[in-house]
């Protein structure tokens, strides 16, 4: 029994080392081309896959739709910006800040760490309240809370610039710093998932009451797994100022939701494998589109789709995808080693139950 029980564990763990496998081919294919667009490209999708995954540590081991996360993504990639700009750049575009922060001039690693420890703090206390909800109820107070975000920074001019861009970040982020961080996400929500507390908030998910009935405590369950996500979404937010190294509040609102949410949805909301896999494949076909929108020629011809087109053919795939595989391309399921060793552990730890 104790064999079964270890091979399951090994297993288990197993998906993240998978995962990380399957992410560095892509860099390293990537890499061989020598392509700087599709260099750029790679590193946007690594730090969806950070947006994602974290964004799966709270909704797929809790079962609530959070509208919120782009709202935290702002927060930390604003704080970063806080800290990483130069003292003249604020003085232009945040003459409102603090002396000393207006001073602070932090490598981006420290700063990104700083943006995902305010975002989790910021996910503690909206979570301490929105979290006594639940079902529906919960997932619009986080839309709520993402639009309290927007408005606010929308609006502090002196302190997030509004509306304007904030501009001058350090280029910092290319497809190998982003490779480190989804490996470094991917490898936190396995341990999260595989934890005592992701275990109990799954068994939350899959049935409410009886959960409750066992003693289960929901609601201290759901507001760590907030934390720990809204610690690497403030962490995506922070990469995604320094790949493209320009803010707007913008930026984190609708869109990102939305096509954040659809990833997670089409790999399959049930599985890390899920959430990496959706980024993956939306990203290229987003990739794909775009590049069909710009027009391709062949021969004496250019063809072109028109413009707008990209949000409705994406549209369209996402719907047959959940029309096919109504449980995402995973259908829920892990990508797991499963050596032959493992399997005689298993079947060892079967004959001994015998």
């Amino acid at each position: 029994m104790q064999s079964l029980h270890t091979s399951n564990r090994i297993a288990a763990y197993s998906t993240p080392v998978v995962l990380a496998v399957l992410l560095l081919g892509f860099v390293v294919l990537v890499a061989l081309f020598g392509d700087k667009a599709l260099a750029r490209t790679m590193a946007e999708t690594l730090v969806r896959v950070v947006l994602v995954v974290s964004l799966w540590i709270f909704v797929g081991n809790s079962g609530v739709i959070s509208f919120g996360h782009a709202g935290y993504m702002a927060i930390g990639a604003y704080c970063s910006a806080w800290l990483t700009l130069k003292p003249q750049s604020k003085a232009l575009f945040l003459p409102d800040l603090p002396g000393w922060l207006m001073q602070a001039q932090w490598p981006v690693f420290p700063a990104a760490i700083a943006g995902g420890l305010l975002a989790a703090f910021i996910a503690l206390l909206s979570g301490a309240a929105i979290l006594r909800l639940s079902g529906i109820a919960a997932s619009i107070a986080t839309f709520a809370f993402l639009a309290i975000v927007n408005t606010v920074y929308s609006n502090w001019e002196g302190v997030t610039g509004a509306t304007s861009s904030v501009v001058g970040l350090p280029r910092y982020v290319n497809q190998w710093v982003a490779l480190g961080w989804a490996i470094a996400a991917i490898f936190a929500a396995n341990l999260y998932a595989n934890s005592a507390s992701g275990l109990a908030l799954r068994a939350t998910r899959e049935d409410e009451v009886a959960a409750r009935a066992s003693g289960i405590d929901m609601y201290r369950h759901r507001l760590l797994s907030l934390v720990v996500s809204g610690f690497f979404t403030g962490v995506s937010g922070a990469l995604l100022g320094h790949s493209i190294g320009v803010l707007n509040p913008d930026s984190f609102y609708l869109g990102i939701t939305f096509i954040s949410l659809a990833m997670l949805v089409v790999g399959g909301i049930g599985s890390l494998s899920g959430a990496v896999m959706g980024v993956l494949l939306l990203s290229l076909l987003i990739e794909l589109l775009v590049r069909a929108e710009q027009g391709v020629a062949i021969g004496t011809t250019h063809f072109a789709l028109p413009s707008g087109s990209q949000e409705i053919l994406i549209g369209m795939a996402m719907i047959l995808v959940l029309i096919l595989r109504p449980n995402g391309v995973t259908a829920g399921k892990e990508f797991k080693l499963r050596p032959q060793w493992l399997r005689q552990l298993r079947l060892d730890g079967a004959k001994s139950t015998n």
